[in-house]
């Protein structure tokens, strides 16, 4: 066997499954628009860890998804925390409150809030595109790391380092647990990020396609239709987002040929535009965050599904790595 942990009739023993309590080291990203209680509570019933995304949500909003989602899991949920948001204590205020038991941060300094969660014992992983980030998140105390490679949806790293190489990198760097991210879709994908030195895999694009997503049906939609080729990753004069190809797309590539400047880039952007495409259905003036491994999605599913056909392909690669 090519990786650390093995396997038991209840799923999988490693060190994200016993830091977690989960049976299986797969993990729900928490995803704007997409990521509430109902995503978040379906995939942790089915033995993954969900997450719920605060990134699109008021504080208050934030409470009900997080009072919800313990009613409806017995199981371990976590939070998606983007540091950078400007309610950011009356998140982590609720989020202690509420005793949520894990939190995930990205976009900002782990060294701000990882000591607070912790005093509370809430385990926190913290999010990076490259493996100087990951020591620094190891130096500021964090429980484990998530690596995302250039092929994820959403916010992305400035670096563009592939998945592939971005995990062994990291591995080397870092010795507290690994979660790999970026163009996983599939059992034999996370075979693959767990015999590159992945302790677990966080997917994102592939549980966008799900009954439970609270993102728009149309947008859904577009991401089953969407073939090899139909994202792209833009906006990196502001913060690199990969998403699909459409009319606001376009106009955001004609602005940064023509080297546009900064303001007029966030003038373009404008308010609410990933709120307009994905969780309202606008395709052509809403910003479609998604991953390139969209183009292997088909079908919209249960999330419960979704985890149990992905743990399946991983058990069967691992017993035959090399059948097809």
């Amino acid at each position: 066997m090519l990786f650390e942990g093995k396997f038991s009739d209840d799923g999988f023993d490693n060190r994200i499954t016993r830091l977690f309590g989960i049976r299986y080291p797969i993990i729900q990203a928490g995803m704007l628009w997409a990521s509430g209680w109902r995503l978040a509570s379906a995939v942790s019933n089915a033995g993954g860890l969900g997450i719920i995304g605060a990134g699109s949500m008021y504080p208050d909003v934030l409470l009900e998804h997080i009072q919800k989602c313990k009613k409806a899991t017995d199981n371990p949920f976590a939070v998606n925390l983007p540091l950078l948001y400007p309610s950011i204590e009356e998140h982590i205020a609720h989020i202690i409150a509420e005793k949520v038991p894990i939190v995930f941060t990205s976009a900002g300094n782990p060294k701000t809030w990882t000591a607070k969660l912790k005093e509370h014992g809430i385990i926190v992983t913290h999010v990076v595109s490259s493996a100087k980030f990951a020591k620094k998140c190891e130096d500021a105390g964090v429980d484990a790391v998530v690596a995302e490679g250039f092929e994820a949806g959403g916010h992305n790293g400035r670096e563009e380092t592939t998945t592939l190489c971005l995990i062994p990198a990291v591995r080397e760097a870092i010795h507290i647990p690994l979660i790999a991210a970026g163009g996983i879709g599939t059992g034999r994908a996370m075979y693959a990020m767990m015999a590159l030195g992945a302790e677990g895999v966080q997917m994102g694009s592939r549980f966008v396609c799900t009954n439970e997503a609270s993102s728009h049906s149309a947008f859904k939609a577009a991401v089953v239709s969407a073939n090899e080729g139909d994202t792209v990753l833009t906006l990196k004069k502001l913060t690199p987002v990969r998403m699909i190809k459409n009319q606001f797309c376009q106009q955001v590539q004609e602005a940064e040929n023509n080297c546009a400047p900064v303001s007029e880039l966030e003038h373009l952007l404008g308010r609410a535009r990933a709120k307009r495409g994905m969780f309202e259905g606008n395709l052509e003036e809403g910003e479609l965050e998604i991953g390139q491994v969209s183009s292997m999605i088909k079908e919209i599913v249960p999330a419960r599904d979704i985890v149990e056909d992905v743990w399946a392909g991983f058990k069967k690669t691992a017993q035959a790595p090399f059948t097809y």
